[in-house]
């Protein structure tokens, strides 16, 4: 079964998961009663349409009854042999995530649940067209957020028709996976299971380090270092494994290669258009009217410049459409991952101090994790 989101988008890691607010804020408070408040409890209700909330509950409610745990699967005959190989990695994986890694791993991913299709749910973006800036969602716990997740394909599409139809650019896309934030015990899904080995390692610790640190309405900030801290944790744990010229290790440093090459060139194109989007000499119609020839520009450097430097991902992603919703919900994982790949340089390669210092950093201003973390390469 190939990957959903490789099948859709084709581009490598571009969406692992959405934080389970975006889905399911009506369920935050019911695991936890000593993080629940009277506030939060106004606000779900304020936060959710009934129609919805009643869906989602409904779904998360079958992933949660449907658990099993991870190691009775494996040792299940019926289990089928491929399906047994990568849980067992899975296994590795979050067990590195936490021994090696130090993530607070608790209890995710220690169960196993059968969702029964290729995609989990779809996540809706949208964003004004003649400025880069994202329609938000509110939700407790998390603030706002870029995107909001359906478990009904029907109802996603119908809310990105009512979007498009107030002029809004719209972006509707599959996920495989999300994250709970530890107020669950997340299960893997078997929607994760179609991808190759690299990425299956790589979503694992993804989705755990979101327990280890989030910061509320910095979505790109925590994607961003989740992903890093995901893929740069494969290339750990498949180097540590199976050895320094194994497939699977170099493997994951051609991943990580791309995906740095691809997340420099989408920041440029990001640039570019805030730029454009910035200018007080133009109106909205010429503002967007230019944005064609930005992005156009950008694609004829996509194809050129960086497409011949791809050694395993990304390719596909020349013939994805491009507007503001794609690109912001895009950017959400590649946001500024050359300045978590230099703290991992200044701590020569020591992948736990990095995370540890850059966690650090990150929760001494939260308003701006983002120049908290700039600072450990230029401290005052």
């Amino acid at each position: 079964m190939q990957h959903p989101i490789r099948a859709v988008l084709t581009v490598r890691n571009v969406f692992r998961d959405a934080p389970v607010a975006a889905i399911l804020p009506c369920t935050m408070s019911m695991p936890r009663p000593v993080r629940t408040s009277a506030w939060a409890a106004a606000a779900l209700l304020l936060a959710c349409s009934p129609g919805y909330v009643i869906r989602a509950g409904i779904e998360e409610a079958k992933i949660l009854a449907g658990r099993e745990p991870i190691a009775r699967v494996i040792a299940d005959p019926a289990t089928p042999d491929e399906e047994r190989r990568k849980l067992r990695l899975v296994v590795q994986a979050r067990d590195f995530a936490e021994r090696v890694l130090a993530l607070d791993a608790e209890d995710s991913y220690t169960t196993y649940s059968r969702v029964g299709r290729d995609t989990l749910l779809l996540v809706l973006s949208a964003a004004w067209p003649d400025r880069f800036e994202p329609y938000t969602w509110w939700f407790p716990i998390v603030g706002h957020v870029p995107y909001k997740g359906f478990f009904d394909f029907t109802a996603a599409h119908a809310a990105a028709e009512r979007l498009r139809g107030q002029g809004f650019d719209v972006y509707v896309r599959p996920s495989p996976a999300f994250s709970t934030l530890g107020w669950f015990n997340d299960p893997v899904l078997d929607t994760v299971l179609g991808a190759d080995d690299v990425d299956l390692v790589a979503t694992v610790i993804h989705e755990i380090f979101h327990n280890t640190l989030f910061i509320p309405s910095r979505v790109s900030f925590n994607e961003s270092l989740a992903s890093f801290a995901g893929d740069r944790g494969a290339i750990a744990f498949f180097c540590m494994r199976d050895g320094e010229r194994a497939p699977s290790c170099l493997r994951a440093r051609d991943a990580w290669h791309d995906t740095l090459l691809f997340g420099s060139w989408l920041n440029g194109l990001v640039a570019e258009l805030e730029t454009l989007y910035g200018r007080t000499d133009l109106t909205r119609e010429t503002k967007i009217e230019q944005r064609g020839s930005v992005i156009a520009a950008a694609r004829d450097r996509f194809s050129t410049g960086i497409l011949p430097r791809l050694r395993v991902s990304h390719r596909g992603f020349a013939r994805t459409r491009i507007d503001n919703a794609t690109l912001i919900g895009i950017r959400l994982y590649y946001d500024r991952l050359d300045l978590f790949e230099r703290v991992y340089e200044r701590y020569e390669g020591d992948l736990v101090a990095a995370l540890r210092a850059i966690e650090a950093a990150a929760r001494s201003d939260a308003a701006d994790p983002f120049g908290a973390v700039g600072r450990l390469l230029d401290p005052p």
